[in-house]
């Protein structure tokens, strides 16, 4: 079984990433994205501020010691959330699920958020999986979508 593992995102890490965050159909399923996610300096920006920011535990997600994706606990609006972004070549490994673990075992804040939208399937799976549960939905403008779509909400306490 391949090695699963959470580590700092190191500068070296930031091309990897950017590819992945532009990835058409992984933007289509994350729907909720930047505006452009073709626009470096955004990204750029973006990076240097939840990287170096109190309050955001922001993490590489490795397998078997290569970059695969990224995941991150933040505040928003007085709630801790969780995102993460796992590169499509990866997906349905499982890998998500796993650094979702790790991630859990390391931020003690409870209870934890997350949002996805309701067509992904596969990410409302894997935070049910880890013991979400759905609180409600709502909806909202997805850039990658150019629309307005429902979202799944989801708790873990």
């Amino acid at each position: 079984m391949a090695a699963i593992a959470l580590r700092p995102v190191e500068d070296a890490d930031l091309d990897t990433l950017f590819e992945q965050q532009r990835d058409p159909e992984a933007v289509r399923m994350a729907a909720f994205t930047h505006k452009d996610p073709d626009d470096r300096d955004a990204f750029d920006a973006h990076m240097a501020k939840v990287r170096f920011s109190d309050g955001i535990t922001h993490r590489a997600v490795t397998r078997d010691g290569v970059l695969v994706g990224s995941i991150a606990a933040f505040v928003m609006e007085g709630d801790t959330e969780i995102t993460y972004w796992i590169g499509r070549s990866v997906w349905g490994q499982g890998i998500a699920g796993q650094a979702l673990a790790l991630l859990l075992d390391a931020v003690e804040v409870r209870p934890l958020h997350a949002r996805a939208a309701s067509d992904n399937a596969g990410s409302l799976r894997v935070l049910q999986r880890a013991g979400f549960t759905v609180v409600g939905t709502d909806t909202g403008y997805a850039n990658a979508r150019g629309a307005e779509i429902e979202e799944t909400i989801l708790r873990l306490d």
